[in-house]
């Protein structure tokens, strides 16, 4: 039996008289996964599966909530997890069965995942290209995969392009309306995401805890005594925007830390001097500002200058902003810029800082951090 395409063939051998016979019939070839794109151009009442990420929460024709989901009873399904235009998406109906396990309002951290769903290709919403009466749903790996990424036809320099020639505030208006358009993930997938963005690259059972500089296994994150938990590295009081998604749930400058040493922080600003931090070998601090280890220094000033990027205040969330202080307290500032721009200078990216922000990007949240990949550009905004 040889596999051609769709099809294969087989060969059936008859003895007669004349000779041997030969028949060949053709047999359908085991069933391939459909692209949402496919799944779109297909609305021909077949039975067909289907492979996407979930984008929302369809409640009419062109209408698909991206949070505060209402209802159980179906979901949109996308080829990008950063897909907004409704018209490439299919409407998935979730049958009574699937709902306690699949249904958007019980099950928010679906969003960003990916999904094979069986079922009726017809459209549902109608007009809309749709999935009805399926017959099996399921994620598609524990993990979302590494493709595709926003820009798969072409090297990273193209998601840049927007900034080509730019300087000062042309560039920092270009870098925002880049990098702002991104997949938001909940509180709770920053757990896996930090399993992925932060692991040991000497030990894929572990994650590096930002300021102590321990690798840890990934299975002992939590609250307590020597657990990691989650760090907001731009402080979540600094604009009060909490865990909610968004700011609060960006992994861009959310690391895993010690319990401990993440309490040691605290909401301080970053600014040199201090008393050694139990647990994080070269971290010192003070009433109201931290200092991280050498090997960190840089990499903490980029995530604080990508938020300050990214966070304009012109999409409900604070405009965060930079300045030459400590003791911010809940306004939406962090400082010190003058030192973090000498750390960013003195701790260029590494190979691990560079990864981190490729599984970002191609895993996660579809967005990169600019001063990874063009350190130059932090100068041309802030001098």
């Amino acid at each position: 039996m040889w596999r051609t395409g769709k099809l294969a063939l087989a060969l059936t051998l008859t003895l007669t008289a004349a000779g041997i016979t030969v028949v060949a019939t053709s047999i359908p070839a085991a069933a391939v996964d459909l692209s949402v794109s496919q799944a779109i151009a297909t609305q021909d009442g077949r039975s067909a599966s289907v492979i996407g990420y979930v984008v929302g929460q369809p409640i009419a024709d062109t209408t698909v909530l991206r949070s505060g989901f209402t209802g159980d009873t179906a979901l949109a399904l996308a080829d990008s997890a950063s897909e907004t235009s409704t018209a490439r998406m299919l409407y998935v109906q979730i049958t009574a069965g699937f709902r306690a396990s699949f249904g958007l309002q019980t099950n928010p951290s679906l969003m960003g995942r990916r999904l094979v769903v069986a079922g009726q290709l017809t459209p549902y919403f109608t007009p809309h290209s749709g999935l009805k009466s399926p017959t099996s749903m399921s994620l598609a790996g524990t993990t979302p995969p590494t493709s595709p990424a926003p820009t798969p036809t072409g090297p990273i320099e193209a998601y840049y392009a927007g900034a080509a020639g730019k300087t000062g505030t042309a560039l920092r208006t270009a870098l925002h309306n880049i990098i702002r358009v991104q997949t938001a993930i909940s509180y709770d997938q920053v757990w896996n995401a930090l399993k992925d963005t932060d692991q040991d690259p000497n030990n894929s059972n572990n994650v590096i805890l930002l300021y102590s500089g321990r690798s840890q296994s990934k299975a002992t994150n939590g609250g307590g005594v020597n657990d990691w938990n989650r760090e907001h590295v731009w402080a979540k009081s600094h604009g009060d925007f909490g865990t909610a998604t968004g700011p609060g749930t960006d992994v861009h400058h959310l690391r895993p830390e010690d319990v401990t040493v993440n309490s040691a922080r605290g909401n301080k600003d970053f600014d040199i001097g201090g008393s050694p931090v139990s647990e994080a070998p070269g971290c010192l601090t003070d009433s109201d500002s931290f200092e991280p280890r050498s090997a960190v220094k840089g990499d903490v000033a980029r995530m604080i200058m990508y938020m300050a990027i990214r966070y304009e205040g012109d999409d409900a969330w604070p405009n965060l902003e930079l300045n030459n202080v400590v003791g911010n307290g809940s306004a939406p500032r962090m400082g010190r810029l003058s030192v973090l721009m000498q750390w960013h200078q003195q701790d260029p990216p590494d190979s691990f800082e560079r990864r981190r922000n490729d599984r970002i990007y191609a895993a996660w949240q579809h967005n990169r951090n600019p001063f990874i990949d063009h350190p130059e550009w932090a100068a041309s905004i802030w001098g």
